[in-house]
């Protein structure tokens, strides 16, 4: 699978650099978001800018990650989705379920905003 991977502070940015996100990717897929979470990260953008097609076993590494990311207080921001994969996502009822942004510079803000809004919840559970 071909992919880069931006590290930052409070998230990573991976960026496919494949079509497809298929039964064949998505192992490798899962294994690399598996692998962050255990390394502590919980902020995770995923740029599908580049890809045409997800099929099934693509969308579950996805609703692994997003579940995993979540877990932690994280989240899971997935950008750059095209009519096709946006039609699979709708169809499968997961609209409401993932975090879907145009741009990666509106996922970043939203990484932020879960940053936010995560230590303002942990304030208020420190003053009970």
């Amino acid at each position: 699978m071909k992919y880069s991977v931006n590290k930052h502070d409070k998230y990573n940015l991976i960026q496919l650099d494949e079509d497809k996100l298929d039964s064949l990717l998505a192992p490798v897929l899962k294994t690399q978001l598996v692998t962050f979470n255990a390394e502590g990260v919980k902020n995770i953008i995923l740029d599908l800018s580049k890809v045409k097609y997800v099929d099934s076993s693509g969308l579950s590494a996805i609703l692994v990650a997003n579940r995993l990311c979540k877990n932690d207080s994280g989240i899971l921001v997935i950008t750059g989705t095209n009519d096709n994969v946006n039609k699979l996502i709708k169809i499968s009822q997961l609209d409401h379920v993932l975090n879907i942004l145009p741009t990666n510079s509106e996922a970043i803000d939203a990484v932020f905003l879960n940053e936010i809004e995560r230590s303002l919840e942990i304030q208020e559970d420190d003053e009970d």
